[in-house]
């Protein structure tokens, strides 16, 4: 038996940013019990969740199942024979079924009577016919309210399918997947990086989509990063960012290539309630307010963009402009 990694990408439009890591848990979780359940050894599973994938590797996946071995208990002696010896109907039908001929059965005795009796062993499936039904299991079994379909397709799924893909080793795992003919063929960021990325191995999936694609796939990674890069830019604009968990969950679900940025409002909103003013930039706006040394709010926060800009200011601008009138409303 043969190992080598496996990768199922999924690519879509825009998931929702709530669900996104419930979304990326489950289809790990279930796709892990059904290759346990079909005896397809692995060393583990690593989802991986962007606002336009769902993805999950699977480390040296067996190539086939083991071989089963298989004991069947036949029809009695006596009713196996006729009285000159001679193999009757419940015999050869006994032997047709376990595929070999009645000169392979043996005779046992089951503590009442002698009865024919066969063991063998059956090969097991290749683990690529196998791998296609039990991904359309996993995503069968994701926690998803409500289901769409979307052009001429008859495919249902949380949102619209663009891609697919799914490989073990260097090979192509030949299926139809919500409508989809998977491939090696995963995409980058739509800005960055809007040309098709081949891969060559799931091996590379990661590595590959970062240095050519712009997108950092894993959510624990990305995660990460834009509380580092969050932090690193509170420091430079003189304050500490408020850093909410499910804040920090929601922007990651939101980007694929995060970049933070400090903006800035007009002071007299500090006259507004502290938690006022948290509120309003956090769940409204998404943005990450920042307290001074005296524990007191700036008059600044911090957004985190989707794209590397190559003019930093006039996102920093849209941003405070799309704060403003929130803040406006808070005030009265």
């Amino acid at each position: 038996m043969k190992r080598a990694d496996f990768l199922f990408e999924l690519g879509t439009e825009e998931l929702p940013p709530r669900n996104l890591l419930e979304l990326s848990e489950a289809l790990a979780t279930a796709l892990t019990a059904g290759l346990a359940a079909a005896g397809l050894a692995n060393r583990g599973a690593l989802p991986y969740a962007t606002p336009r994938r769902l993805a999950v590797f699977i480390r040296a996946l067996a190539d086939r199942q083991p071989e089963q071995k298989i004991e069947r208990r036949g029809p009695p002696v006596s009713a196996a024979f006729d009285a000159g010896g001679q193999p009757t109907r419940a015999a050869l039908a006994f032997a047709a079924s376990c595929g070999v001929g009645v000169g392979d059965l043996r005779r046992i005795d089951d503590g009442r009577r002698e009865v024919l009796f066969w063991s063998g062993t059956r090969p097991g499936a290749p683990a690529a016919e196998l791998l296609p039904g039990l991904v359309r299991e996993a995503l069968e079994a994701l926690p998803i309210a409500r289901r769409m379909r979307w052009g001429a397709g008859e495919a249902l799924f949380v949102r619209p399918v663009h891609w697919v893909v799914m490989l073990h080793g260097r090979e192509v795992v030949d299926c139809e997947i919500l409508g989809h003919r998977a491939g090696r063929i995963t995409r980058g960021h739509r800005f960055h990086a809007p040309a098709p990325i081949r891969l060559r191995s799931p091996a590379s999936y990661a590595s590959r989509l970062e240095s050519a694609g712009h997108v950092i796939p894993e959510f624990a990674v990305r995660r990460g990063r834009i509380r580092a890069g969050v932090i690193t830019a509170a420091e430079a604009a003189d304050g500490e960012a408020v850093i909410d968990p499910v804040l920090l969950d929601e922007v990651t679900a939101l980007t694929e290539w995060p970049v933070p940025l400090v903006g800035r409002f007009d002071p007299r909103f500090l006259e507004l309630p502290p938690e006022v003013l948290i509120a309003t930039l956090q769940d409204h706006q998404r943005c990450f307010p920042l307290r001074g040394a005296d524990g007191a709010l700036l008059p600044a926060f911090i957004a985190v963009a989707n794209i590397d800009s190559r003019e930093p200011e006039r996102v920093r601008a849209g941003n405070e402009r799309v704060v403003r009138p929130r803040l406006s409303d808070a005030a009265f």
